[in-house]
């Protein structure tokens, strides 16, 4: 007799991964970005986001893995749509002064 169980349970399920992006989101994203009106901030996006691609594509081609330009896009797109509510708030004169880093509670990222 073994004391092994003859019936081993499911493995839980592996948690959902969001879905990858589009193509040709990150084109889409540069687009938007040489898009801005607002001049000062289209300055200083457009070589960031040319860093954090350039930075993941060399990661990308090092870990044979889409991850981080996948992490890029999310993370440009998310900041490009939220960028009307956040001048939104600074017009309105709302007080920031007692806000806190996201890297502080998150933790900076590898």
């Amino acid at each position: 007799m073994s004391a092994q169980p003859e019936h081993l349970p499911a493995p839980p399920p592996a948690p959902a991964l969001p879905p990858a992006p589009a193509p040709r989101a990150a084109a889409r994203l540069l687009a938007r970005i040489r898009a801005q009106e607002d001049t000062d901030r289209r300055s200083r996006w457009l070589p960031a986001f040319e860093r954090d691609w350039a930075k993941a594509l060399d990661d990308s081609r090092q870990t044979y893995d889409l991850t981080p330009l996948h992490d890029v896009v999310r993370t440009w797109q998310v900041r490009l749509d939220s960028a009307p509510a956040v001048d939104a708030f600074t017009a309105a004169g709302s007080n920031d002064e007692d806000g806190t880093d996201l890297d502080q509670l998150f933790g900076t990222r590898p």
